[in-house]
């Protein structure tokens, strides 16, 4: 077929090394993979074809029967169609799942098999030098980030029919959820960075309309706003590094250029002073990154973000927006392994970002504001594992965070619910025994969260913290401790959210507190079902994703033999493994100390010490920063040159005011050279008018 170009590259021998990294507790996945492996020879090239794609289009075929239908529905007929309207949300969910489902049975039999599959499926635009076809890339990476969108994004649909449920505007809400997981599949799957950025630009357009979905809140509608702006920093870096990787390559496609990466990485292709061109591209990757991850600097949109319904918050944080910036420095792993520059800078930001979020962390009142702050905690570990080369663990770490990260924020929304639209921790306490599920849930993604033994968190996390003191870099043991830190104070914010929320005296209405009930089985289906991927997922993945000796994703990732150093972690002495876990039982004396046996020196303590409680509670002075020095100065500068000078200057003088003042002296220009041409015929017709009459007297 010319439109439709199929390859697959099996890696060498992957399949027979398959059984030497993967053990026994694996072995329910090698009957799947064998079922799906014979299944595969009744699967003809062409509906191989057709299915990949349609696992991509299915979301965007939801959003447009979703959006077009949702105008028939207002508030003056909600009631009216109320069948119609559930049979379109259920087949929504439905099909939803159905890609879900395949993009899991994609995952065990061409993933794990190390398959590349590089679909081009036609030319979307040609500019000579620039041809950019559509295609899709699928390799472990993209299986993947597949399996874990399509599944979040599956139980935040199934969430949102319950939690939404009285929203006059549901179908709308539903088409957006849709559209803002085509776009993060598209994002994931593009085999260019044109596509890339396509996705890239389509989930900030979505997370606009995510958050802004109550448009009649001004605050929704500022976040919203604040969201697009910021995001525009990090967009515009990431459009410079792709032009400027057209420059020097002359394409955008993703094989062509690893491919040719380490043939002229150690060229003399000096940009600017000391900078490469290799450098300067990675940096601009990076600040890309940094606007979408929400990193230092540019996080400021992500708390702000809680304004949207809280399946908006569970889906941009879990699984689809932030993690676009963790998932493009994997991809673009080829790039960064050359750079050393931007190594350093990425292992900097990220570490900064990790202890930045968790301090404030540890005061904010809002629950669901505290969970976003760990995102950005979490993100910055995921962010500091790129920097360290070790891709696989910011990937595996992803995977493990989108379940935990997830059940908090799906466990938040139905704590707020069943509080009547309360969100702050401090008028909340004793809710353990009215809502156990929402209990368990909770407990079990903080356990998850703060890295406690056994769970996903601490498969992924830990291990990340063990790379640091093994890496053999200047920082390596001030690293080492920060992250220790940022762990221990990961874990006193969430087991204050915990003890505040279910165990201290409450502080709730007696006109609430009677009322409290659990949320519907919809809701309480979904939060056992993260429960248990948020125990189990880093177990059983961790082998594939993280074991010694693992090639699951050498076709996705480079990491350069002088930045490998994992296999140290695997001997470090025992107490350097049990230190995490050390300060993470002593967060829990120092909760239980302050909230139970000695509660006013909490408060004695806050006042003792008000500016370091200051300092926190204004989030380090960001916002104060951004506002006068950033936001205000921009307000100026757009005010006197663009509205002033251009808008009201340039443009107005050859626009519309120019061309009416030009027409109008024209116009008076002619109407009084006409009215002089006219006054001077009048006086010579008169004047000859006189002169006949004179003569006609003198004559007779």
């Amino acid at each position: 077929m010319h439109n439709f170009f199929f390859n697959l590259i099996p890696f060498i021998e992957s399949f027979f090394l398959y059984e030497n990294y993967l053990l026994s507790k694996d072995m329910f996945i090698n009957f799947l993979q064998t079922y799906c492996y014979n299944f595969h020879y009744f699967t003809s090239f062409f509906s191989v074809t057709i299915n990949l794609l349609c696992l991509i289009i299915i979301p965007f075929f939801c959003f447009i029967i979703l959006f077009f239908f949702s105008s028939f529905f207002s508030p003056n007929n909600f009631s009216k169609y109320q069948i119609i309207k559930a049979f379109l949300l259920k087949t929504n969910i439905m099909l939803i799942f159905l890609s879900c489902v395949f993009s899991f049975y994609l995952y065990l039999f061409y993933s794990i098999n190390g398959y590349l599959i590089n679909l081009q499926c036609g030319i979307w635009f040609d500019f000579g030098l620039l041809v950019v076809n559509w295609g899709f890339y699928f390799d472990q990476l993209t299986f993947s980030m597949l399996c874990v969108v399509l599944f979040i994004s599956f139980l935040v649909h199934l969430y949102s029919f319950s939690y939404m449920e009285g929203d006059y505007y549901q179908l709308r809400f539903f088409s957006y959820l849709s559209l803002f997981t085509f776009f993060m599949l598209l994002l994931v799957t593009a085999n260019n960075f044109f596509q890339l950025f396509l996705g890239w630009e389509g989930v900030g357009l979505c997370s606009y309309l995510l958050i802004s979905f109550w448009y009649t809140r001004i605050q929704a509608v500022k976040s919203a706003i604040k969201a697009m702006v910021v995001n525009r920093v990090g967009d515009f870096a990431l459009l410079f590094a792709i032009a400027l990787i057209f420059y020097l390559y002359r394409t955008i496609n993703y094989l062509p250029l690893f491919i040719l990466l380490p043939y002229t990485a150690f060229l003399d292709n000096t940009f600017i002073c000391t900078l490469s061109y290799i450098d300067v591209i990675c940096i601009f990757l990076f600040i890309g990154a940094v606007g979408k991850s929400a990193q230092i600097g540019l996080h400021t949109w992500l708390p702000d973000a809680m304004e949207g319904p809280t399946p908006v918050s569970a889906l941009i944080h879990a699984a689809t927006m932030v993690t676009a910036g963790v998932f493009l420095l994997i991809r673009c792993s080829f790039f960064f392994e050359y750079s050393e520059i931007s190594l350093f800078l990425i292992l900097l930001v990220g570490s900064l970002t990790a202890f930045f979020s968790s301090t404030i962390g540890l005061i904010q009142h809002d629950i669901k504001k505290i969970i976003a702050y760990s995102t950005c905690s979490q993100l910055g570990y995921m962010i500091l594992a790129c920097g360290l080369s070790n891709y696989n663990l910011a990937l595996f770490h992803l995977i493990t965070h989108a379940f935990f990260k997830a059940l908090l924020f799906l466990t938040a929304g139905s704590i707020i619910h069943s509080l009547i639209d309360e969100q702050d921790i401090r008028k909340m306490g004793g809710l353990q025994k009215l809502l156990p599920i929402s209990y368990t849930a909770l407990l079990i993604g903080s356990l998850a969260l703060t890295g406690f033994p056994f769970f996903a968190g601490y498969y992924s996390k830990d291990y990340i913290m063990e790379s640091v003191f093994v890496s053999n870099t200047i920082l390596s043991y001030v690293l080492y401790f920060l992250v220790i830190l940022i762990a221990f104070f990961t874990s006193l914010y969430s087991l204050r959210i915990l003890f505040l929320v279910f165990f201290v005296k409450t502080n709730i209405s007696r006109g609430v507190f009677f009322y409290i009930t659990e949320s519907s089985w919809t809701i309480c289906t979904v939060l056992i079902i993260l429960i248990l991927f948020s125990i189990f997922s880093g177990y059983f993945l961790f082998d594939l994703y993280a074991g010694f000796g693992s090639i699951f994703l050498s076709n996705s990732i480079l990491i350069l033999p002088e930045h490998y150093y994992q296999q140290y972690s695997e001997f470090l002495p025992i107490i350097i493994k049990l230190i995490p876990m050390l300060f993470g039982f002593l967060a829990i004396f120092i909760v239980l100390f302050f909230y139970f046996i000695f509660c006013n020196s909490f408060y004695n303590l806050k006042f003792q010490y008000y500016w370091a409680y200051k300092f926190l509670i204004k989030k380090w002075f960001f916002d104060i920063f951004f506002n006068k020095l950033v936001v205000f100065y921009s307000f100026i500068f757009g005010y006197k040159l663009t509205y002033q000078l251009i808008d009201k200057g340039v443009l107005e003088l050859f626009g519309p005011n120019g061309l009416l003042f030009f027409c109008t002296q024209v116009s008076k220009s002619i109407q009084k050279s006409f009215f002089s041409i006219t006054l001077s015929l009048n006086f010579f017709n008169i004047c000859l008018f006189f002169i006949g009459v004179f003569y006609s007297i003198v004559l007779y």
